[in-house]
């Protein structure tokens, strides 16, 4: 804002002294030999007379009539020159009017016009740009901050409608997933709380078991058959409130929105080319994606994308960063995207279980990761009542979306 302000005074300065600097540079240029043309064409008539040479008036805009001055000075109103020639003095009488003032005048005018224009554009940046910018520049922060029940202000015929719709839009979807969290939160902890209850009952029966084949308390084998026994059924129970916990997780993963739609194949490409051509070049990745035919496809765009970038950043993570591409085909009423990449690790009896939760494969290596990013993906696919699938061609790894085309 202050930088602003700054810039807008030096601007109106420099303008004041360009206008200031004209006007003295015209005034002296017109006032100067320069702005006399009669005497220029005075001296060249005179230059013509000594060395007798033939002229005519009609050649020069200015001299109007050159004559020998008589031997006694004559005073005339008329405007005219003296200049000797080989020792006669003859008259040359000129035609001009100084302009110095309307052309100073005019020259200020059209400065000032433009001037007014260039402040106008100025204060038009200041009234529709900048003080709007900065009423909207504390959003972010407070956005992040956690302040998401106010609704942003939108503002009508400015140039940051569909930003502060975005922002807003970003409010909600961050208040949603805030109550989602917290809802979630609350389920968890009421799900620990239930599941650590129900588990001490079974832990402690073991541990009584344990202490007593211990001690040695059991002598009869078929008590201690029958004890083996409850133990076991006692680590069953347990594993099935572990089930509970993983499917309760699962479950949870699943709860993806996904907006029924439709959308062009052309504006998912674009948004995937837009953002990975520059990250896979600094990677020194080849990254190339195949000529398609545009076509339109049902399902969520956004969580398309997702679905891609889920795929091309593990292509990013479990290859060898030689090469990645994208390429296309169509089966039936299908459109099959497919990504590969060059330097694939993970063994034929591990793809089966790629699209698991929770599983990572052997290729992992150092690579962090949660084991479920193809899961999701899978997730999302199938709310879009498409699948996904991958292959292992040699050391190509290629993982194929299928979407429905409307």
């Amino acid at each position: 804002m202050k930088s602003y302000i700054k810039l807008v005074s030096a601007v109106i300065a420099v303008l004041a002294l360009l206008l200031a600097g004209a006007d003295i540079i015209l005034d002296i240029t017109d006032k100067g030999a320069g702005g006399r043309p009669y005497r220029v064409e005075a001296q060249r008539i005179a230059g013509k007379l000594e060395r007798e040479e033939q002229y005519s008036l009609d050649d020069y805009s200015y001299i109007t009539n050159v004559q020998k001055m008589p031997d006694g000075f004559i005073q005339s109103d008329s405007d005219y020159l003296v200049i000797e020639i080989n020792g006669v003095p003859y008259r040359f009488d000129y035609s001009y009017h100084y302009s110095s003032d309307n052309t100073v005048l005019i020259f200020n005018c059209c400065f000032i016009i433009l001037a007014a224009l260039l402040l106008g554009i100025l204060l038009y940046i200041w009234f529709k740009i900048i003080r709007p910018f900065e009423k909207i520049s504390d959003y972010p922060a407070e956005l992040a901050k956690g302040k998401l029940t106010v609704p942003l202000k939108a503002q009508k015929g400015g140039y940051f409608g569909k930003f502060l719709w975005g922002l807003d839009l970003l409010r909600e979807n961050s208040e949603k997933h805030k109550q989602s969290e917290l809802e979630l939160q609350k389920q968890k902890k009421t799900m620990i709380m239930s599941l650590s209850h129900d588990i001490k009952t079974p832990l402690g029966v073991i541990e009584l078991y344990a202490k007593a084949l211990e001690k040695g308390l059991y002598k009869d084998e078929s008590k201690k058959k029958e004890i083996s026994i409850n133990i076991t059924a006692k680590c069953e129970e347990i594993r099935c409130y572990v089930d509970d916990i993983a499917k309760t997780s699962s479950e949870e993963l699943s709860e993806l929105d996904v907006k029924e739609g439709e959308f062009y194949l052309s504006e998912l490409m674009d948004r995937i080319r837009s953002f990975y051509t520059e990250k896979l070049s600094l990677l020194k990745t080849e990254f190339t994606i195949d000529k398609f035919t545009d076509s339109i496809i049902g399902g969520d765009c956004d969580r398309a994308e997702e679905v891609l970038q889920n795929i091309i950043e593990n292509a990013i993570k479990y290859g060898d960063g030689k090469s990645i591409a994208v390429s296309f085909s169509k089966e039936e009423d299908c459109k099959l995207i497919r990504i590969s990449n060059s330097g694939c690790k993970l063994s034929e009896s591990e793809l089966p279980h790629i699209f698991d939760s929770f599983w990572r494969g052997s290729n992992v290596g150092t690579q962090s990761g949660s084991g479920l990013g193809l899961y999701i993906c899978r997730s999302l696919m199938r709310k879009m009542n498409g699948d996904i699938f991958a292959e292992i061609h040699g050391d190509e790894m290629s993982v194929t979306a299928v979407f429905s085309m409307m």
